[in-house]
């Protein structure tokens, strides 16, 4: 019997039907490292990192965690490979396929990530790319499992600012556990349309709503928490100016946070540019919970490396038994 095809996490959509169980997951791990339990599902396996992009959260989430499960991370910058020398990307997939069990990639174009994965024969796991950031939305919902007692229905999520990657990733992950979301961002920095459009048929299935509109107050009223994200991305340096000016009034302070409901706490996937998208009094005050959703990027990467590298679901080798699903998908995924 043929081993099933291998998984990868290009897209939130690719692990919309066992994310909940991922998200728990996670925190199993959480409290597993702060008890000094040992776990090591992913002994003699090797990871492979490509970054293009700088990196701080999810470098360090992502070394420590294969080497908490007992594997070996490897990093690789394309300025020391033969992929920054002309080398295709179809090509050094399938070497890295011959030498590791799972590639990580930090790309600047989403094309490159689906090429290399396309022709890798091992799981392929985004890292950030100009259209999605997956992993940091599976910290994000284990930050909110955790804040609200890992009960979604009824809570509203808000956010703030640009319709970028992290953006499109956040309005499905939230859909699909069914928290209800409302994203303020001004017209011509909206989202892509089909990602919404998928987020909304996600947000049906599971009673939840999304909407976008324009003005932050009506965004944040009412809010359970709101989220932020830089102005300008890595990319877009060439538009700082226009952008610092088109986002002027799209800050979380006090004021805004203000209009949410009573407990109602900030959130930012970092780096922050204080003064600009979020205050310094909100960052160092007590409504926000920054901190614990960049400690979460590494129980949520050893969550996500588990599923995915491990005997489990999608990537299971031969005889060996699935992992219990207990939930299903909700709406369509692709």
């Amino acid at each position: 019997m043929a081993n099933p095809p291998k998984r990868d996490l290009l897209s939130i959509a690719d692990i919309a039907s066992d994310l909940p169980e991922i998200v728990e997951r996670a925190h199993q791990w959480k409290q597993w490292r702060r008890r000094g339990t040992l776990r090591q599902p992913l002994r003699g396996k090797n990871l492979a990192m490509i970054f293009e992009k700088p990196s701080t959260r999810t470098r360090s989430s992502f070394e420590i965690a294969m080497t908490d499960l007992g594997g070996h991370a490897v990093y690789l910058s394309p300025r020391d490979m033969q992929l920054g020398r002309g080398e295709t990307i179809p090509d050094t997939a399938r070497v890295l396929s011959r030498y590791y069990d799972g590639i990580v990639y930090r790309a600047f174009r989403w094309q490159d990530e689906a090429t290399l994965a396309q022709w890798a024969t091992v799981p392929v796991v985004n890292a950030l790319d100009d259209r999605e950031h997956p992993c940091q939305i599976v910290a994000d919902l284990l930050t909110l499992y955790e804040a609200w007692g890992g009960k979604f229905a009824g809570r509203r999520l808000a956010y703030i600012g640009d319709g970028n990657n992290v953006l499109n990733s956040l309005l499905q992950g939230a859909a699909i556990m069914g928290i209800s979301f409302v994203a303020a961002i001004p017209e011509k920095y909206r989202p892509a349309a089909d990602l919404v459009a998928r987020a909304e048929g996600w947000a049906k299935a599971s009673g939840a709503t999304v909407r976008l509109v324009t003005a932050p107050a009506e965004a944040a009223r009412d809010a359970d928490a709101i989220y932020t994200d830089v102005w300008v991305s890595m990319g877009d340096e060439s538009e700082e100016a226009r952008r610092t000016q088109d986002f002027q009034g799209y800050q979380i302070n006090d004021a805004l946070l203000d209009l949410g409901r009573p407990g109602c706490f900030a959130l930012h996937d970092l780096p922050a540019h204080r003064g600009l998208e979020i205050t310094d009094a909100v960052m160092d005050g007590e409504r926000q919970r920054i901190w614990d959703q960049a400690e979460n990027r590494l129980h949520a990467q050893k969550a996500i490396l588990e599923r995915l590298l491990s005997p489990g679901s999608g990537n299971r080798p031969r005889g060996s038994r699935p992992l219990t699903r207990r939930v299903r998908s909700r709406g369509s995924g692709s």
